[in-house]
C-alpha cells in the first residue's frame, strides 16, 4: 500500500465527512451479484471498522456471507482496495469500539451531518453492525 493510500486511512475525529465516506462492493448473501453501497470508515485503537447507526443492513448480511469485499477510496486519494470483513461480537470490545466511533461522531465537526448528540454507546453495542477491515498486504490497490 503506497504513503498516500495509507493516510488516507488514518483519519481522526478532525477528519471531515467527506475524507471518511467509501464505498464499498459487496458481494449479495442471497443473489451472489456485486453490491456497491457508499459509506462511513472509522478508526478505533488505531484500526478500521465499518458500522452505521443502529439497524439492520444489508452490506452486514452480505459481509458475513461473503468477507471479502472491495474498500475504495474516492475523495483526495482513489483506490480500490481489497480487503476483507470481521465481525466484532463480543460485547466488550464492542463496548470499547463503539466508545471510541460515538466520541468522534459527537464532535462539533460533524453536526452538519448527523444530529447530536449520537445516540448512547450502549444502543449501537446492542443494535449497529460493527466490521474490523482488514487490506490483503500481498496485493497491490488498483489506482481508479
Amino acid at each position: 500500500m503506497d504513503e498516500r493510500t495509507r493516510r488516507a486511512l488514518e483519519i481522526t475525529p478532525a477528519s471531515s465527512a467527506r475524507a471518511r465516506t467509501i464505498d464499498i462492493t459487496t458481494t449479495g448473501a442471497r443473489t451472489g451479484l456485486a453490491r456497491r453501497i457508499e459509506i462511513w470508515f472509522y478508526r478505533a485503537g488505531g484500526q478500521v471498522y465499518l458500522t452505521t447507526q443502529p439497524a439492520r443492513r444489508s452490506w452486514y448480511a452480505n459481509l458475513l456471507a461473503h468477507p471479502d469485499f472491495t474498500f475504495h477510496l474516492k475523495n483526495e486519494v482513489r483506490a480500490d482496495l481489497p480487503a476483507r470483513a470481521e465481525p466484532v461480537l463480543d460485547p466488550e470490545e464492542r463496548r470499547r469500539i463503539f466508545s471510541e466511533i460515538v466520541a468522534d461522531l459527537n464532535q462539533p465537526l460533524h453536526r452538519g451531518y448527523l444530529a447530536q448528540p449520537v445516540e448512547p454507546v450502549e444502543q449501537w453495542v446492542t443494535g449497529s453492525p460493527l466490521v474490523h477491515v482488514t487490506f490483503h498486504d500481498d496485493e497491490e490497490p488498483n489506482d481508479a
